[in-house]
């Protein structure tokens, strides 16, 4: 079978959609559903159907998935064996400002490891700025939050929503809670809402932004409470305790995702490695944590 086809239809596997697979391997949407066309021909078999507007994988679309992941995986490796880590460009990362503390300086000690010549460019962005740059070739990866219902990227770990605060904060004097929220395109901001809104909640938001900084120095002057991953919680700050009766915050998948197409190094075989590689690293990291926390407590 083609590589290309194979390569392009893994993409649409991935993102779960046409347009978007298009983007990150730079054809029109028509063009890549040729390509499907021609790639069901060689397979001599159907590959997708229609469910109502989405586009489902039959059978033996699904049966194909694990072989033309190998497939790539094998042509993969023989490529980056045979390229010298030293001619590699620039690899381009991206992620979310509030990981930009915690995840990345572990996916750049990864990587070096790995790769200890290759030069890093790193980018902190909101997800969907994150996802837009990587499906028009100008990310290389990115540490996404995995939208819901999708098997979008690598899992690095399973991690959940809190209230943040200083250790220090004054419940008493706020009957209204200052909040301090991530923009309206985080997951957290509208379930913060919501769920303060379902508990007649009074609250007064003092600041938005998508710059966990920002959002942070306003918590640690005890300015305001936060909403946030656990991955994003600062030394110095506290979770909310259970007995201020604060709603519920959801879960969420954080992911490693790499484009399609672009960095001769990065190939679906390759990210997934990583991604296994940056999560043990995350899982040893969290355990350092918790017990410097517990210290701290006692």
């Amino acid at each position: 079978m083609d590589m290309d086809l194979l390569r392009t239809y893994i993409a649409v596997v991935d993102t779960g959609s046409l347009t978007r697979a298009a983007r990150q391997v730079h054809r029109t949407q028509a063009a890549l559903s040729m390509q499907m066309k021609r790639l069901e021909e060689q397979a001599g078999c159907s590959l997708f159907f229609k469910e109502g507007r989405n586009l489902e994988l039959t059978n033996e679309g699904k049966r194909l998935v694990s072989y033309a992941r190998r497939l790539l995986a094998m042509h993969d490796e023989a490529l980056v064996q045979l390229r010298s880590s030293a001619a590699l460009p620039t690899l381009r990362i991206g992620s979310p400002d509030d990981y930009a503390q915690s995840l990345l300086p572990l996916l750049v000690d990864t990587l070096h490891d790995q790769h200890p010549s290759v030069q890093l460019q790193l980018i902190c962005a909101p997800t969907i700025t994150l996802r837009k740059q990587l499906d028009e070739g100008a990310l290389d990866l990115a540490i996404l939050t995995r939208a819901a219902n999708s098997d979008e990227g690598h899992v690095l770990m399973l991690d959940k929503g809190i209230w943040i605060q200083h250790p220090e904060f004054d419940w008493q004097q706020h009957e209204t809670l200052p909040l301090a929220l991530y923009e309206a395109d985080c997951k957290f901001h509208s379930s913060a809402l919501d769920g303060l809104n379902k508990t007649r909640r009074s609250y007064r938001i003092k600041a938005l932004s998508a710059n966990a900084g920002a959002l942070m120095g306003l918590v640690r002057q005890g300015k305001a409470i936060t909403a946030a991953a656990t991955a994003s919680l600062p030394s110095d700050l506290v979770e909310v305790d259970a007995a201020h009766e604060m709603p519920a915050l959801p879960s969420i998948d954080i992911v490693l995702v790499s484009s399609s197409s672009g960095h001769p190094l990065v190939s679906v075989s390759w990210a997934g490695d990583l991604a296994k590689a940056l999560s043990l690293r995350l899982h040893d990291a969290q355990k350092i944590t918790e017990v410097c926390r517990y210290e701290r407590s006692v």
